[in-house]
């Protein structure tokens, strides 16, 4: 329902049109004598107003009003504001109509992540929770815990029977509307599978399994693995609580998928299924859209589109500004602000892995968060050292990939060294992600 219909429903606003909204704001103006214009998604009144004398007002004297209702304008929210004192400026946050629409594939995603939940809860116990108030569900996927198989992990994904049932209870799990077991939860759009083609799949000789326990060896896994039939399994590559389990003939992986799938190992209960092969085509350029800040660029030493000569390093002066004046090579670039934490403000917490790409701004946490998504183990950094010609310590650290699903230990060390070690990691960081 549109927020027009919603006040006239509930009785408690008024529907104006385009044009009483513009003779309300131009009466506004001629009352006042205050000017008015619209710039970077939102309207400025004032700023100064008529027959200021001296500097604009010190920091401190502004303040921040939110849960504005849409349909209100300057007309109504002056008149409230000057009871507490005369304005010198007001900026009210606009919707603009009329913009270029983005067009792109639709997802028809009808599973959403659920976090903060408490750990002991069982799958048939968040299944009924999730069922009591949202309708559609379908499923349960709960993931136990690497260290102790009692417990979960702390989230959930919940499988509904189609995207507009997704939809409607995402909106009715709001963090805060809704408190299953007294805990405020966390709701999000899960990440969609990845789509690998079928030509692709059928090739696979390579068996993904999770949930095995922490203290499992490769030597266990691939004994259990070959009873089935003596000799068929190449290696075993072990990660935490999971593997990749490789075959020498695909019809024997499948097999064995049909045979171990459900089997106990050392008292957990594993799940194996045919790995999917990792695109190594698609670089963290494309994974990450494409947005590469020129000075990361340069930081790696890429050719300048212009002259197609080749940049160095440079002086810190030349890594990307960050917050707080500090500078450091950097992934795409981000707004950074701050907010204030208003007294009663609640917090919720949740993990770092259910967060955007947007909310990082170093390549390091991208490089984690890009790992956690591809279900590879978080990346080693190792610090190496050298002295320059002038006495300097030079730094570069090497990152180390080990748990690819080829088994191929990938090494990755930019040729650039550097004078801090937050600079070295995050160059590092960077020239990883654009080699993987």
């Amino acid at each position: 329902m549109h927020e027009e219909n919603k006040a006239a429903a509930n009785g408690c606003g008024k529907i104006r049109s385009g044009a009483q909204n513009g003779a309300a704001l131009l009466a506004l103006m001629e009352k006042t004598g205050y000017s008015m214009v619209q710039q970077n998604g939102q309207r400025k009144f004032g700023g100064p107003p008529p027959g200021w004398e001296g500097p604009p007002p010190p920091r401190g004297c502004e303040v921040f009003v939110g849960k504005i209702p849409r349909d209100m304008y300057e007309d109504e929210l002056v008149p409230v504001f000057e009871r507490a004192g005369k304005i010198y400026e007001l900026r009210l946050m606009m919707e603009f109509s009329g913009k270029f629409i983005g067009v792109c594939v639709s997802l028809d995603n009808c599973r959403l992540f659920i976090g903060a939940i408490p750990k002991d809860k069982k799958k048939e116990e968040i299944l009924n929770e999730m069922k009591k108030v949202t309708e559609g569900v379908v499923d349960v996927i709960v993931y136990p815990n690497a260290t102790d198989k009692t417990k979960n992990r702390g989230f959930a994904f919940v499988e509904y029977e189609s995207h507009r049932a997704a939809a409607m209870a995402r909106r009715r799990l709001i963090p805060g509307t809704f408190q299953p077991w007294g805990h405020t939860i966390q709701v999000d759009w899960a990440d969609p599978e990845k789509v690998v083609d079928e030509e692709t799949m059928q090739r696979v000789k390579v068996l993904y399994v999770r949930n095995l326990m922490i203290s499992t060896t490769e030597d266990k896994i691939k004994a259990e693995f070959n009873k089935f039939k003596p000799g068929v399994v190449e290696r075993v590559k072990k990660l935490r609580d999971y593997a990749f389990v490789h075959f020498f003939h695909r019809e024997d992986a499948v097999a064995a998928m049909s045979v171990m799938n459900g089997k106990c190992i050392d008292g957990a209960s594993i799940e194996v299924t045919l790995a999917k092969p990792v695109n190594k085509e698609s670089s963290w350029k494309q994974h990450f859209n494409g947005q590469i800040s020129p000075s990361s660029e340069n930081l790696l030493g890429f050719p300048n589109k212009e002259d197609g000569t080749q940049k160095s390093l440079g002086k810190p002066a030349s890594l990307s500004v960050r917050l707080n004046g500090q500078h450091s090579p950097g992934p795409p670039e981000v707004e950074r602000s701050t907010y204030p934490i208003f007294p009663g403000i609640k917090l919720t917490p949740i993990s770092m892995y259910s967060l955007k790409l947007s909310h990082f701004s170093s390549a390091v946490m991208h490089l984690d968060y890009f790992c956690h998504k591809n279900s590879w183990a978080p990346p080693e950094y190792c610090l190496y050292s050298t002295t320059s010609q002038d006495g300097k310590i030079l730094l570069v650290y090497k990152v180390l990939i080990s748990s690819i699903a080829d088994d191929s230990q990938s090494y990755f060390m930019p040729e650039k060294l550097c004078t801090t070690v937050e600079d070295a990691k995050e160059l590092a960081a960077q020239f990883t992600l654009l080699h993987l």
